[in-house]
């Protein structure tokens, strides 16, 4: 199975590629690991929001291989526990397809990333910063492999 990770960004600050590295390498390779960086739109008077949101779409979507199974990472989203992740987790790699997350630039995803993803799924009820999520996302996947593993990561 391999898990992609698209993510809307591409110079993000040593704070958040220090943290996504130091989860990624604890993640078994059986995982196969891929973060993806899209292009954002630089963002001038002459491109509206609404504009700049569909070009990242765009990219963003044709960042996503075929057949995989899409989880938008959005507001309106599905809340799950880290267990209930980890349930998940462990489904779809019996189902031995590809993963691929979406994480949005500053103004979220496009409404045609969010019609492409097979799940929404929202973090938490509280908005953080697009860089943010990537390290919570890829901690939440080590966690969900320590639950499915045994291993005593996870206290709960």
């Amino acid at each position: 199975m391999h898990i992609y990770i698209v993510s809307v960004g591409t110079k993000m600050p040593a704070w958040v590629n220090d943290g996504y590295r130091a989860y990624a390498q604890r993640i078994p390779r059986v995982y196969a690991l891929k973060l993806v960086e899209v292009d954002p739109v630089r963002r001038t008077k002459s491109v509206s929001r609404a504009k700049a949101l569909a070009q990242e779409g765009k990219r963003v979507l044709a960042a996503i291989p075929p057949a995989s199974h899409v989880v938008a990472l959005a507001e309106s989203g599905t809340s799950l526990s880290s267990t209930r992740f980890a349930e998940k987790l462990g489904q779809w790699q019996a189902g031995a397809g590809d993963i691929v997350f979406l994480i949005g630039g500053a103004d979220g995803l496009s409404a045609e990333c969010l019609q492409r993803a097979d799940e929404r799924w929202s973090l938490s009820d509280l908005t953080f910063p697009h860089a943010l999520v990537r390290v919570i996302l890829i901690e939440q996947i080590y966690r969900a492999w320590t639950l499915l593993s045994r291993h005593p990561y996870h206290r709960a």
